[in-house]
């Protein structure tokens, strides 16, 4: 009878922690009827407050998603957008509720970067962030006028940079972040380490999955975490971010767990451009080709990370290599990066080994050799590595 009662007890115990710890949801958008799309093959790449006339030519570059609208949802920009196949993500106003049953809209948004100092109404300089209490306010009440899409909040560099000025009398308090991430579904922020100004930040390519992980632990993993890329030169006049640092970026942040990518493409220097992707032909390229990579691997990012599969170590201590681990139903799949601008080797050993494993490094046209359960590899500055893993027949 003892044993019984103390079998059970161990079950509710399980049961009770099964549902009390937070888990990772393979594919986040299942629970909006009109959220982003449900399909494990769907990855959102978007682009950051672009005229709907070309959207056309951002789908061409693999984007699928348009996050903001200037002064809009209008008719017709949500038109324009319907015509490319292009899916939105906007502000609730007027215009964008009488489109509920549109799927052309995939979510709403709040007013961008809250958490920064906000322009006074008379114009006189800038006062306070605004309060997180108002953005979850804000929060419920979309979601009482609209349940069946998520809510996407962006907010700015203080998500990395504590010590950003741009935060006003709110600098270097990261507590303010877990309260403003409880007024959102979807949750983002930007930096721009190439061509940042401060040299706390500028080059150091690792504050963008520094603050996705940040979102990812103050959400105790319940909100989906998406995050920006810069891809020009944006209000610098002397650095200019390259494909390989975009890629670098990229592969950071979905490597730390980022769910989606929204690109910056403002310029203003040496002119203002609010499309400046489009007319930098080798960077254009570079997007286009990564965000293809994303795409055909989006089955594969959308599945649970497997990490204990493998085991990995670095030849330099000062440069780390992060990694995420995903199986399918015959390989797996090894994603890396190098953390910190230096050259170093890394050693892969596989938990389960066997004579027939082969190593394809996907985009490079190379395969490595396994020797007893292990392979190498070399890594540059700002390196991606991407593996299929597999055994032979």
């Amino acid at each position: 009878m003892e044993k019984k009662w103390l079998n059970i007890v161990l079950i509710l115990v399980w049961m009770l922690a099964f549902f009390m710890v937070p888990r990772a949801i393979a594919n986040p958008y299942g629970q909006w009827r009109n959220g982003p799309p449900k399909s494990n093959d769907f990855f959102p790449i978007a682009v950051w407050l672009q005229d709907p006339r070309k959207a056309q030519q951002y789908q061409q570059a693999g984007i699928n998603t348009y996050v903001g609208l200037w002064k809009g949802p209008t008719e017709i920009q949500l038109a324009q957008l319907k015509a490319a196949g292009m899916k939105l993500i906007c502000v609730p106003n007027e215009v964008g509720l009488q489109h509920r049953d549109d799927p052309t809209i995939i979510g709403w948004m709040h007013g961008d970067e809250p958490d920064n100092t906000q322009a006074r109404k008379d114009g006189q300089g800038y006062g306070p962030p605004i309060p997180p209490s108002k953005i979850t306010s804000d929060y419920e009440h979309i979601r009482d006028v609209d349940p069946s899409r998520p809510i996407l909040l962006n907010l700015g560099q203080g998500v990395a940079y504590d010590n950003w000025i741009g935060r006003g009398v709110r600098r270097n308090h990261p507590e303010d972040y877990p309260l403003y991430i409880q007024g959102c579904d979807i949750v983002s922020f930007d930096i721009y380490p190439v061509v940042h100004r401060n040299p706390d930040v500028a080059g150091k390519l690792w504050f963008v999955p520094k603050g996705v992980q940040r979102l990812k632990e103050w959400s105790n993993g319940t909100k989906v975490v998406w995050n920006c890329i810069e891809c020009t030169r944006i209000q610098s006049k002397t650095a200019r971010p390259t494909p390989h640092e975009v890629r670098c970026e990229v592969w950071m942040s979905l490597i730390h767990g980022s769910r989606g990518l929204i690109y910056f493409v403002h310029e203003w220097e040496p002119r203002f451009n609010e499309s400046a992707l489009l007319d930098d032909s080798d960077m254009l390229a570079g997007v286009t080709k990564i965000n293809q990579q994303v795409h055909a691997l989006a089955p594969i990012l959308n599945r649970p990370s497997q990490e204990e599969k493998i085991f990995l170590t670095s030849s330099n201590p000062s440069v780390p290599i992060a990694f995420i681990a995903k199986a399918s139903d015959k390989e797996l799949y090894l994603f890396t990066v190098a953390m910190r601008p230096e050259k170093t080797q890394m050693t892969v050993t596989l938990r389960v080994q066997s004579d027939k494993t082969s190593v394809e490094v996907l985009g490079e046209q190379r395969m490595l050799p396994v020797h007893d359960g292990s392979f190498v590899d070399h890594f540059d500055v700002w390196d991606v590595h991407l593996y299929r893993i597999y055994q032979e027949e």
